[in-house]
């Protein structure tokens, strides 16, 4: 009887032993995963962070004009108005097939009556007053004008329509695979469309014309006399009016053409500089809800893509 109890109480010791020492195993396995660090981690969060910035913009693309690189992109390949975006291949295609930029080419009083009736964006000109192509060019991009426009499009197609086929033809010509045009003022219109990509690859290719980059660029022009206008009219840029120096830390945007109508939001197509090199900066859809009192969301948007460009230098 001795025997058997000592017996018992060794093999008692023995399981308590072991089950100590399983205790403690699985302490020591629970202390080593809390204290286990992914070696993947730093990589994820730099991938999240890589762009935090909010953008109000729903279609965004930004590119070095030089190199071909593109900084940033958001949806850039998918549908989007273009607003008055579009008299960027209004005043390029006028552009190819003018003479004479001092040649007189008066405001077409038919499309004059339809613009106003239709309560577009105006330059200032009245009908049948008798301005030269360089003022409807610069009435076009500075104060996107629709009288402009048309008027544009009246002297060199004939009318509208084959103009905006000629429009349609220089699109198809330099690749614009996701554009077409409808009118050549930018009024809204469903079968009127393109993409941030297409309207990046659209002021590449006018940028090359030194006509249509110094009115790009012109902050302001003041018009030639007329009758209706005897100190002619100050056009002034609708994108660069609303810039200063001081938001501009970095970099410098040159140029632009606004666009805005309550179905394609808010758009801005600019040229900027950022450390001798020129990037190309769209924006478009950002939204808007009270097209009389715009919050400039796409200006915001804007300001802080050339802000990524200058960083990525």
């Amino acid at each position: 009887m001795k025997k058997l109890i000592t017996f018992m109480l060794v093999i008692a010791v023995v399981v308590l032993f072991f089950l100590f020492k399983l205790e403690d195993s699985e302490s020591t396995e629970i202390k080593e995963s809390n204290d286990y660090v992914n070696p993947n981690i730093d990589i994820i969060d730099k991938e999240i962070q890589r762009d935090t910035t909010d953008y109000t913009s729903p279609y965004i693309y930004l590119i070095d004009r030089k190199t071909g690189s593109v900084v940033h992109e958001k949806n850039a390949k998918e549908k989007a108005y273009p607003a008055s975006l579009t008299k960027i291949m209004t005043a390029i295609v006028a552009l190819e097939h003018i003479n004479d930029l001092s040649e007189t080419a008066p405001i077409d009083i038919d499309t004059y009556k339809k613009m106003v009736a239709r309560n577009s964006s105006m330059a200032g000109f009245f009908g049948r007053e008798k301005v030269t192509y360089r003022d409807l060019l610069y009435g076009t991009i500075l104060s996107s004008g629709g009288e402009a426009a048309n008027s544009l499009a009246v002297h060199i197609a004939g009318n509208v329509d084959s103009f905006v086929q000629m429009m349609n033809d220089k699109a198809d010509e330099i690749g614009l695979n996701d554009t077409r045009f409808t009118n050549p003022e930018g009024l809204h219109n469903e079968n009127q469309y393109t993409t941030a990509f297409d309207m990046a690859k659209l002021l590449d290719y006018a940028l090359d014309n030194g006509h249509f980059k110094a009115i790009f660029t012109k902050e302001t022009f003041q018009t030639t006399s007329t009758a209706e206008h005897p100190d002619g009219i100050l056009l002034e840029s609708s994108v660069l009016k609303f810039l200063n120096k001081e938001e501009q830390n970095g970099f410098e945007i040159i140029g632009g053409k606004s666009g805005t109508t309550s179905e394609a939001g808010q758009c801005w197509a600019t040229l900027g500089l950022v450390n001798g090199h020129e990037y190309i900066c769209i924006v478009m859809g950002a939204p808007l809800k009270d097209i009389r009192n715009p919050d400039r969301a796409q200006i915001a948007d804007t300001l802080k893509l050339y802000t990524k460009a200058k960083s990525n230098i």
